[in-house]
This record gives structure tokens, sequence and C-alpha cells, in this order.
């Protein structure tokens, strides 16, 4: 298997052209070679940059999660030969399908990517023309009617399309909102509780009205059960992120559902030009490393895993809580992100430090430690840890809370 550190070291293997790295001389001969090579280059300490441990999360300005061996084995073997791109992406779709149970899918360009190109398959259906169009909607059923506390920045990937957001606040407004020129229904999962109409009754409203219905689950595996519910509870389209929870690459997705919207949705894709989604590339590579690491992840021991993450949370939070004046409180999201969680917070007589401090400290320490929080408190997960990595956390906290 080819680690993440041999993956740098095939690169590092691989001839430099003009200054830059020539993709097309990744031969397979060239990779093999490399794998059986001592590492050369440390990429990120050569710019300059600082890695840190991930005590925080799945977030994309901390590049997500990282990817297993077979994963990036995957991807090396996607660089080492020419296929069809629209080939490649049906029998992977119809492979991610099969094992989640679905009517069909597409492997995207993120969660984001897959809200873009599915509601541009809904507002144009097969007709390449239409397609064309876009964002220009003129003529075309455009409005997205979304609830009031769904209503966040992640939107933007249906403006960009030409949408128009219809905001209300409950079913009752909804429907009165729907018209001629109702496109799709939308849903954001992680502000379920932020809203008034819940899944029976939008779903209710939009099969009423034909209307299809979309949820965004970027950040909800776990757990891996959503990975089938969302679709048999009868919503249109489904989308995921690809390289949080499932640790496939970080710019891939899944969108989920209908094989009618989701074939709709591909005439928006590369290789095809003039779309909306022609900037939406997902390579060879990004299609097999997301398959292979879905494949993974619905073959792991879930419940082991959850232990895990519960047994390095207990270690760190006794380790703060050893600190005089420190509580702490072990919590799961029930939503996004939904993983053992610690919050931490403290007797500012006691301990004297602040929370943005601390964090400060534990981000310019060494081992640089990630974390998240605010003005009272400081956030930690474990499940973007290397296993061992939940102890070195510990005792750096332990320090930094004791000011040593």
């Amino acid at each position: 298997m080819l680690s993440r550190r041999k993956l740098l070291k095939t690169l590092s293997s691989v001839p430099v052209v003009g200054g830059l790295v020539g993709t097309g001389l990744l031969t397979p001969q060239l990779l093999g070679a490399a794998v059986s090579q001592p590492a050369k280059r440390n990429f990120f300490k050569e710019l300059g940059l600082r890695t840190f441990i991930n005590a925080a999360g799945t977030y994309t300005s901390m590049t997500g999660s990282l990817m297993s061996e077979e994963v990036t084995s995957a991807i090396v073997f996607g660089a080492t030969e020419y296929v069809d791109l629209d080939d490649l992406q049906d029998k992977v779709g119809e492979r991610i399908a099969e094992l989640l149970q679905c009517e069909y899918a597409t492997v995207s360009s993120g969660a984001f990517g897959a809200m873009s190109i599915g509601l541009a398959g809904v507002i144009s259906g097969m007709d390449s023309e239409i397609a064309a169009q876009l964002p220009d909607t003129t003529g075309l059923k455009h409005e997205v009617i979304i609830q009031e506390g769904h209503n966040i920045g992640y939107t933007h990937a249906l403006l960009n399309v030409g949408a128009k957001l219809v905001v209300v606040k409950t079913a009752k407004e909804m429907e009165k909102a729907i018209n001629k020129n109702t496109a799709m229904l939308w849903f954001l999962n992680a502000n379920t509780d932020n809203g008034e109409i819940k899944y029976d009754e939008f779903l209710a409203i939009g099969k009423k009205h034909n209307i299809p219905t979309f949820i965004d689950c970027a950040a909800d595996v776990p757990p891996v059960e959503n990975l089938f519910k969302f679709t048999k509870m009868g919503f249109d389209l489904v989308a995921f992120s690809g390289g949080k929870g499932i640790r496939g690459p970080q710019s891939a997705g899944l969108l989920l559902g209908k094989k009618d919207l989701i074939k709709a949705a591909r005439i928006h894709c590369p290789p095809r030009g003039s779309t909306i989604g022609r900037g939406m590339k997902v390579n060879k590579e990004e299609v097999l490393g997301m398959l292979v690491a879905l494949e993974l992840y619905l073959a792991k021991d879930h419940e082991k895993e959850w232990e895990l993450w519960e047994n390095q949370i207990k270690l760190i939070s006794d380790s703060a809580l050893s600190v005089k004046g420190v509580q702490t409180e072990i919590h799961v999201p029930p939503y996004a992100n939904h993983v053992p969680s610690l919050r931490i917070k403290w007797d500012s007589n006691l301990v004297k430090i602040s929370p943005e401090e601390a964090r400060k400290k534990l981000m310019e320490g060494h081992p640089a430690i990630a974390t998240v929080g605010d003005k009272e408190t400081i956030g930690i997960t474990t499940w973007m840890m290397d296993p061992g990595q939940e102890r070195i956390v510990a005792k750096r906290l332990k320090e930094v809370l004791e000011n040593v």
C-alpha cells in the first residue's frame, strides 16, 4: 500500500520540466520506483508551512481530513492510465448507488458543487440549450424555497446557478410561496432544529406540489446510517462532503438520489464546456479516491471507532480537570459533526489565561495543536487525530492551563 508519506516520495522523484512537475511524466514505472525510494523532500517545510495536530474537526480551512493509504493508492493508480471521464462517472455512480441502496449517484466537487449541479439539473432537465443558458434563468423555473433558519452562506451554491431564494418560516408560508416559478425546496440538515418545518412535513409539501426536495448533509457523516437515511426517507437529492467523515478527497463529494435528476445534473459537468459546472471538475483520481474511501468507510467497525473517540475525549477531559478551577463538558452535536466532543471552561480567578490566549498558545507551541472555541471556552474533538495524538494534546492542554 502507498502511504501518505510515500505518496510525497512519489512526487519528489518525478522529473521537473521548466520548474514544474510534469504531470504527464507520472508513468507506472516512475510511480512504482518512487514507492521504494527514501523521502527527499518535506514539501510543507520547504514552503515554510507548519503542520499541526487537528483537535478541531473537519474544517476546510484546516484541509478537512486525512486520507487512508488505500485511498491515496487509488488516487495514484488513477494517474497511471487514461479513461473516458463520463464512462468512469457512470460506472462509479452505479457502484455507489449499489453500496448506498439509492437510485443513482455521482461524485461531485464537494457538497457545495453537488448543490449547484443538483439545482442546475432540476432547472434544465436534459435540455442542453437550457443548460448553456444558466445562470441566466429568464423564462425558467428558478425559485428555491428555504427556511429562514437554514439560510446560511452555503446557499450561495444555489445563487451561483441563477436561483432566487424565497425564505419562509412556517409550512403555511411555504405552501403560500409555491408558484409556477418554484424549482426546488432546499433543507439544511445541520440546522434542522433552527427550522419549524421538519422532515416529514417538508417532504409532504414537496410531494404534494410535485417539487423536487434537496437536503444538504455535508457534515452529517457519521453516523453511517445517514448515507442511507435521507434517500430512503424520500428526499429527491442528497449531498454529502467527501473529505470530512468519509475521508475521501477534500475536493470531492457525493450527490445521491433520483436517477433522472442526477443524469440532468451531469450534463452541467465536465467534459461539457458551456455549462454552469465546467469549473466544478472532478478528475479521475478523485473519482476513484472517493469510491475507495466510501467502501472503506462502510466496512469500518463504527462501534469500535466510537469507543476509541470516547476514550480519547475522556483522557483529555481528565487531564484538563486535574487543573484547579477547570470544568469540562463532554457532548455530541445532534447533527453535523456528530462525534464525541469536549467543551472546556474555567474560573479566570484560578486559571490565569483567557481561552483565546490558551488556543493561541496551543497553536503556536510544539507541536502545533488546532482547536476551536470562543471567548469563554475551548472546543476539542479527536476524530481527526492519529491514535496517540490525544496524549500529546492532553499533556499540552494541561501545561497551557497551568501556564507552564
